[in-house]
This record gives C-alpha cells, structure tokens and sequence, in this order.
C-alpha cells in the first residue's frame, strides 16, 4: 500500500480574499499544474483602490470560468480531484464568501474533502512551489496589501508570530503615498518603478520602532511624515521630486523589513529566511534581504513575482500540508474576515 508522500494528491484550490479571482491544481503540494488568475486591478483603479462590492461581485461572475479553466489547464477533472482547497480568511468578507461558498458547493456535490486555508499562510505556503528544497523551520516576512507579519514556520501548519504592524500594513502605506504623490493605484509597482529615478537619501523620512513588540511594524507615522513633508513644500512653493520623495519612502520601509528580518535572524539562529506577499515582489526589497542574508551567510528564499500576489497555487500548496495533517473542514466553514494565524 501507497503512503501519502508516494500517491499523488490533487489539489483544486480556490482563492479569492481581496481583488483576485484565482483556481489551481497542486499536485503534492509543490507541483503546480495551472494556476489562472483573473484580476480586476483595472476595474479598481478607476476608484484609486478596491471596492469591497464590486470585487464580490466580479467573483461571482468570474468563479465558474476561472475553476473550468484550472482545471482544463491541467488536463483534470472534478473526479481525477482529491481535495479542495479555499482561502476562508483573513480578507474582504464578501469577497472570501463567494470562493468558501463555491468550494462547499463542489465538496458536498463531488463528495470531495475540504480544507479551509489561512491566506497568510498561503503566502508563507508560496516558497514550496520554487524551491523544492525549502522545508521548516525558518522565518517567513509577508508582506502585502494588508498584512505585515513576522512570522518562525516552526512546521508545516505550525506558526509563531514574531511581529506584526500595529497599524497600516507596508503594501497600505505604498498605495497612500503613492497617492499623495500623484502616482495613483496600485502603489507598489507605480512607487517602485519611478524610484529608479530618485535619491533614496534625499529626504530623511522615520523608521518608527514599536517599544513593547521588538518585532512589530508601524507604518502610520511615516506615511504621516510624507503626507506632512508634502505639505511642507506644497505651503513654500518648494518643488516637489516625485522620484526623491518615492525612494527615500520606499528605503525608509525596506530598512525597517530588512532591521527587523535580521534581528530576529541573529535571535533565533535560524539559517533559512523567505519572504512573501505582494510587497515581496518589489525589487528593492528583495535586493536588500538578498544582500543582508548572504552577508550573515543565510539562505534567503522568495517567489517569483507571480506567486507573490494573490493566488490560488500557494492556497493549494498549504492546503496540500494540511490535508496530511489530517485537517478538514465542514458545510459550516465560512469566511472570517479577520482571521489570525494559528487559528
């Protein structure tokens, strides 16, 4: 008799917790045979941000074609599926209801095991696919849109926080600045692009430390100081360089990630670092924890931009370590808006 690492598990993944619709199928965790994404980026960034209702119902529209196409990709069917996974938190709740909805309908219809998935973990989960060599424990950063966490994978499903953001998350203050600075949304990519073209030492903006969380983020104060180092200028006719003002912003959240990435490196001696979400795809970023790592001699892992943003392959491969774990869920799964990890 096969054990569960010898037969292949297959994954039908769900995902759809922000402004993605997304479906995928995961073989044994960390083989990815589609993974389509349909995003509404375009339809959002007329209003310079996501509207919670129409991302719903574009989901809506959207879920049936995306979880055909996955599955056409992948040359499968619903009966060749071994399990469904779906992100039913943390997120925009409208939007996670249409995907737990949908995945509850095909699990009880197919009579198929469902997992309920934790979207940071998702995140964290993103590294397995490229780097087939990547097992715990290490230490994980996500960040994205919203969420900003430190994280020690001390196993597969098994999670210590060791610092998150008090108040905006990093991708949250790229889209405010960006904003500000006339850039409009998303803010990451539009930021990250025309800082190739300014002095990040330009203007010193803060890197706020949290006094009782060693590891925790605060975002606001520094957002404030931009919003008020505009301000400043705009009241003495001061001109303002867009490319100065998004580097020095954009180097004073890298330091801040990188300063708190080592520390905890060094704290709990860990040999292994990845990093993932959104943020995560920003060139900068990644360039300075590449360098930081191989200067203390730590391998540093991350995903192709792809898999940093929302998808529904890293839902698949956390689903996958959770289904040998044992864990499945009822008809009564539903969306949890605010879910944290290691709930």
């Amino acid at each position: 008799m096969m054990n569960n690492m010898e037969k292949e598990i297959k994954i039908l993944a769900i995902e759809s917790s922000c402004d993605e619709t997304a479906a995928a199928v995961v073989v044994n965790g960390r083989d990815v045979r589609s993974n389509v994404i349909s995003s509404q980026i375009d339809l959002h960034t007329l209003y310079g941000g996501v509207v919670p209702e129409i991302a719903s119902r574009k989901h809506i529209e959207k879920i049936n074609q995306v979880i055909e196409e996955a599955l056409k990709k992948a040359d499968m069917t619903l009966d060749d599926i071994d399990a469904i996974g779906v992100t039913y938190g943390p997120g925009l709740v409208g939007a996670l209801l249409v995907g737990v909805a949908e995945a509850k309908a095909i699990s009880f219809a197919r009579n198929i095991p469902l997992i309920g998935v934790h979207h940071i973990e998702g995140h964290i989960s993103a590294n397995y696919i490229e780097n087939k060599d990547l097992e715990p424990p290490f230490l994980c950063l996500v960040v994205s849109g919203g969420h900003t966490h430190l994280v020690r994978v001390a196993d597969y499903g098994k999670y210590e926080i060791l610092g998150k953001t008090r108040d905006d998350a990093a991708g949250e203050a790229f889209d405010k600045v960006a904003r500000a600075i006339g850039l409009g949304y998303p803010g990451g990519p539009k930021i990250e692009k025309v800082s190739h073209e300014g002095n990040p030492d330009a203007i010193d903006f803060p890197r706020a430390k949290v006094a009782d969380g060693v590891y925790d983020f605060s975002f606001s104060g520094l957002k404030s100081a931009v919003l008020n180092y505009l301000n400043g200028c705009r009241m003495k006719e001061i001109e303002i360089n867009q490319a100065d003002v998004a580097a020095s912003f954009q180097k004073a959240v890298t330091d801040v990630l990188v300063g708190h990435a080592m520390n905890a490196i060094d704290e709990y001696k860990m040999d292994k670092f990845a990093i993932a979400g959104g943020v995560a795809s920003n060139g900068t970023l990644r360039k300075a924890m590449e360098e930081a790592c191989a200067k203390k001699g730590v391998k540093f892992y991350h995903p192709s931009p792809i898999l940093c943003t929302d998808n529904a392959a890293m839902i698949g491969a956390a689903a996958y370590y959770d289904y040998l774990a044992g864990k499945r869920a009822g008809m009564d799964l539903n969306a949890v808006p605010n879910l944290r990890l290691g709930e």
